[in-house]
């Protein structure tokens, strides 16, 4: 039982770790990322956006977002053996919340907005048209409510 007990809060720290890395990349586009982007001509942060949708598919990267992803995964189904012990439902939530709000959001809505841009020429008027709905529609997906 020790073992098992050591397992999940070794999955826990992961997880706890992951999701903090996380929210730091969103935070660091929600208070100037973005804004930055927005600023510059629409050639410019096509290409500056193009560039970073490119970079960020990197190991380092992928193995934080789908691995914790993951761990939230294997957190919930621990949790159908674990439902009475105390703390499960802020795991639950907790969770949910990442699998949804961080992994859903992204790949429901980012990602199709990231293809679109990425086939788009930064200095045709397709590329201008998207970029500006670009701006408010993966920064609305992305940033807090109250930026």
């Amino acid at each position: 039982m020790a073992t098992v007990d050591h397992s999940f809060f070794i999955l826990k720290l992961l997880a706890v770790l992951g999701c903090g890395l996380m929210a730091g990349v969103f935070f660091a586009f929600s208070t100037f990322v973005m804004k930055a982007l927005a600023r510059l001509q629409p050639t410019q942060g096509i290409a500056a956006m193009q560039s970073i949708n490119i970079t960020v598919i990197n190991p380092l990267f992928m193995t934080v977002f789908f691995g914790t992803g993951m761990a939230c995964i294997l957190i919930l189904v621990s949790l159908l053996l674990r439902w009475q012990r105390s703390g499960t439902v802020y795991l639950l939530v907790g969770s949910i919340l990442y699998l949804v709000g961080t992994f859903g959001i992204t790949v429901v809505f980012n990602v199709p907005l990231n293809n679109a841009l990425a086939i788009v020429k930064p200095d045709s008027n397709e590329g201008l048209n998207l970029w500006t709905s670009y701006l408010t529609n993966w920064t609305f997906w992305t940033h807090s409510p109250w930026d």
